[in-house]
């Protein structure tokens, strides 16, 4: 993360994504994360090995089109995220679901 900046990690992770796509990413070893789309991979790879004490691999990052909202007669755009596919390596695992 950046060394000048007090960051808190959940100002870069927002929250996984969790859809059939991404469940079946889980099979590779790879996870989908919403991050803030004012940080690079570089940042978003500290913050993941740092949070969860994995090692990440690889790490892809997409910008989503923004959708139109309207509220009542104004419109407006929904928030900007970034999404970020997290490969880590064979021995590393988050757990997203509670196993009970």
């Amino acid at each position: 993360m950046n060394k000048n900046l007090n960051i808190n990690i959940f100002q870069i992770i927002y929250k996984p994504v969790i859809t059939d796509k991404t469940t079946k990413l889980l099979e590779k070893n790879q996870y989908c994360f919403k991050v803030n789309h004012k940080f690079n991979k570089i940042d978003i790879k500290n913050a993941i090995e740092h949070f969860f004490n994995v090692k990440v691999i690889n790490i892809n990052t997409y910008h989503e089109p923004r959708k139109k909202r309207k509220v009542g007669r104004f419109s407006g755009y929904k928030k900007h995220v970034k999404k970020a596919i997290v490969t880590l390596s064979a021995d590393s695992k988050i757990n997203l679901f509670s196993e009970q």
